[in-house]
């Protein structure tokens, strides 16, 4: 049974995204003292410079996407891990916050260039009734990657007595080694004929699609950046040390939560499993907006970490399963594309609200997005349930 899904571009994959989940991993939880401490940008110019990038990722992915239903999945793959590694060296040398904002936005173009395009290529490899397990395995290999990262860091602070932007320059390596694992993948697309583009072209995507998309935009609008609330266990005392240890924590909840989330998600229903996850952020947001003490914000952080491992493969596994072979790229663009501009969206209010306070309003507010947003889910789940029973 393991052969079934866990097949070559799958493994080689995840392993691309691996080494480039260690490069971006190092840099992110750097990048709020970076920007603030070393640089002195305002804490709006991170929620911007956040926003932004994932915006530019969002256009990215719809282009991308669509293209690659037609031309293929691999060119996509290779340019967009290449073109993320020269966006983080833009930001590992920059000594303003333009050059960063311009080095994060290029690095996200290059993620959303090769998002779609990839995920497509692992739905392409992987049978319908698997997909769930598929994607949690890939994103189960992000995360240890994220936790690589980190660590690499870690090591870094302590032997240059913790220079920033020294350590920072290490991520390049993973990044290049990333791109250079690309070139190893094989396609599995099958290029469409001239009817079956025309065809594609006009096909609107099912409306049972349209309106996951239109849900679980409508949710991600709660989910401000995660580089803020590396900027709050700063705010509230962690050293630099401290937030990239936290960080580790974070990624390492998700990495043993990820495979069983998305093999929960193929037995049971995708939905349910995402509002398990929403529930561990409005949670840990909660907490994290109210408390100073360390050891309560390292088990918020902690819960936090259920949140990706419920909901990143699984609402990629619930798009990929509700999507038309001929869309697989077009729907997992829209859909990826829709949640980075919702990101935009709460980049800017999260930045816009934060400040110095002892409570912090905007994690509190994200809190009850999220949990009407579990709430909502869980409940459509149930009718769903009942409807079928009748």
């Amino acid at each position: 049974m393991m052969k079934r899904w866990l097949t070559r571009n799958l493994v080689l994959l995840t392993l691309v995204s691996l080494a480039q989940d260690a490069a971006s991993e190092l840099l992110y939880p750097l990048l709020p003292i970076l920007l603030t401490g070393v640089i002195g940008a305002a804490p709006l110019a991170l929620g911007l410079i956040e926003g932004c990038a994932e915006a530019a990722a969002g256009f990215t992915k719809l282009l991308s996407g669509k293209s690659s239903d037609r031309i293929g999945r691999k060119p996509f793959v290779i340019a967009g891990y290449s073109l993320a590694g020269f966006g983080k060296a833009l930001v590992v040398v920059a000594t303003s916050w333009p050059l960063v904002f311009l080095g994060r936005v290029t690095d996200r173009i290059g993620k959303g260039m090769r998002g779609a395009p990839r995920d497509a290529l692992i739905s392409d490899s992987v049978e319908k009734a698997y997909l769930g397990r598929a994607f949690g395995f890939h994103r189960t290999g992000d995360n240890i990657g994220a936790v690589i990262g980190p660590a690499i860091a870690l090591i870094g602070l302590s032997m240059l007595n913790g220079d920033v932007r020294a350590v920072a320059k290490w991520a390049l390596i993973p990044a290049v080694i990333s791109g250079l694992l690309t070139l190893l993948v094989k396609e599995k697309f099958v290029k469409p004929s001239k009817t079956t583009i025309k065809k594609s072209v006009r096909s609107p995507l099912p409306s049972s699609l349209k309106r996951a998309i239109a849900l679980l935009v409508l949710i991600q609008l709660t989910n401000i950046p995660d580089v803020l609330l590396l900027l709050r266990l700063h705010d509230i005392g962690f050293s630099t040390q401290g937030v990239v240890l936290s960080y580790m924590l974070f990624s390492g909840v998700t990495v043993l939560a990820a495979f069983p989330g998305g093999y929960i998600a193929d037995k049971l229903s995708p939905r349910i499993v995402y509002a398990v996850g929403l529930l561990a952020f409005s949670i840990a947001y909660a907490i994290l907006g109210t408390t100073h003490n360390h050891g309560v914000a390292l088990i918020a952080l902690a819960l936090y970490g259920l949140f990706p491992a419920l909901t990143d493969g699984v609402g990629k596994a619930w798009i990929a399963g509700i999507s038309e072979v001929e869309h697989r790229g077009h729907s997992q663009g829209v859909y990826q594309a829709s949640m980075n501009f919702a990101v935009l969206g709460a980049g800017i209010w999260g930045g816009a609200m934060w400040s110095k306070g002892v409570i912090q309003w905007p994690l509190i507010i994200a809190a009850v997005g999220a949990l009407m947003g579990a709430a909502t889910l869980a409940g459509g789940h149930l009718l769903r349930a009942r409807s079928s029973l009748k």
